[in-house]
């Protein structure tokens, strides 16, 4: 028989890492394990998806819209949230029992603070897509004192709470799992590459490729600054970054930095792999990630990244020197002389490619999505 799974997200409109991954293995599992899928959403129920999904999976919205509220006063942002969560809660539960799954998948949104008390039958699992240092930190100043620092520890320890009633909590990376410390349920699975590229870069065009959402977490004002050297040194290259989201702070620190001639920002698209192959060196900014899946999708078209060594994900996947290069987080200057480095070393280029082409091969979705299905196995098997 079938194994069941549900798992709940907010949505899968946005064009994010955590849909993206949810979406490849979603299609993976119906159409390669026989699994029987079953999506719940809680917002965008008359949205496009952003990835396309496969016919088999099923897909529940149940029309909580928690997006509605965020323009709100506290007050009525904390009654109005309150409400939904209950709403929430009652829709879910009346999902569950109906479908009956083996087991259900928390994304780690809202639904996490309630999950493990419905009693449906199916395991419970969190999948974190974050690092836990930076995963809802309210304390974005750094004040250890004020309001935001005492709602994130708040915040965290109710997340802990719940945490410890999973029956397994799935991270992305080793050095995130270690910090974990309260919690005896935790397993690494690496996020999954969509596909394997027949094809690969021969690093011979002049262009470096960067891609993410244009958001301060993806660090692209420091690349500009980095690029900024960069160009002086060797103005016949170029700076390609694809992403989605608010370009206009980025256009003009790109204007204040005298690189609009050899640096360009492109909207998202699907066809990434193309876009890598056309170049011959990943530049890799991000201040946090949850793993960085960008860089094993550049590493699988044979490019060598460059990558801040930020938390977390990119020390796991680069072995400095050999598959890539790593440099200190958030340092604009060493990353602009390693972009410069491969720049002037074809050779090191190509081999580090090559290199970078062969670690990728972890990732393929062949290899995680078994890693998933022993998971969800051993899980199952625990009551028999």
């Amino acid at each position: 028989m079938a194994i069941k799974i549900a798992y709940c997200i907010p949505s899968l409109f946005s064009v994010g890492g955590m849909e993206k991954v949810l979406t490849l293995k979603a299609n993976y599992f119906t159409e390669v394990f026989g699994y029987d899928v079953t999506i719940i959403l809680t917002d965008g129920k008359n949205l496009s998806y952003a990835f396309p999904l496969s016919d088999k999976v099923k897909v529940i919205n149940l029309d909580i819209n928690y997006k509605d509220i965020w323009s709100y006063k506290f007050f009525r942002k904390f009654i109005s949230y309150s409400y939904k969560q209950r709403i929430f809660q009652k829709r879910l539960t009346k999902v569950l029992f109906e479908i009956r799954p083996d087991i259900t998948v928390s994304m780690l949104r809202r639904e996490i603070n309630f999950i493990t008390k419905i009693k449906d039958g199916s395991k419970k699992v969190g999948e974190l897509h974050f690092n836990r240092i930076n995963y809802r930190d309210f304390n974005t100043q750094g004040n250890s004192q004020g309001f935001k620092s005492i709602m994130s520890k708040l915040w965290m320890e109710q997340l802990i709470h719940n945490l410890k009633k999973v029956d397994k909590f799935v991270v992305l990376s080793y050095e995130d799992m270690a910090r974990w410390v309260e919690l005896n349920n935790v397993c690494v699975i690496y996020d999954p590459l969509a596909e394997f590229p027949e094809y690969t870069s021969d690093c011979t065009s002049k262009k470096v490729i960067a891609a993410g959402r244009f958001v301060n977490q993806k660090g692209f004002d420091m690349l500009l600054d980095s690029w900024k050297i960069v160009s002086k040194k060797h103005p016949d290259w170029i700076l390609d970054i694809y992403g989605s989201g608010n370009t206009a702070p980025l256009l003009k620190q790109r204007k204040r930095n005298n690189i609009e001639k050899s640096c360009f920002l492109h909207n998202a698209v699907l066809n990434i792999n193309e876009k890598y192959r056309e170049s011959s060196i990943f530049a890799f900014s991000s201040r946090f990630e949850g793993f960085g899946m960008v860089i094993t999708e550049a590493m699988s078209c044979g490019i060598p990244p460059v990558a801040f060594a930020c938390q977390s994900g990119p020390k796991e996947i680069i072995t400095d020197g050999v598959n890539g290069i790593l440099v200190p987080p958030e340092d604009v200057t060493q990353l602009a002389n390693k972009i410069c480095y491969l720049i002037e070393n074809e050779d090191v280029r190509k081999e580090m490619g090559a290199a970078a082409r062969r670690r990728a091969e972890d990732f393929r979705i062949e290899k995680i999505a078994k890693e998933w299905d022993n998971l969800f196995r051993n899980l199952l098997s625990e009551d028999n």
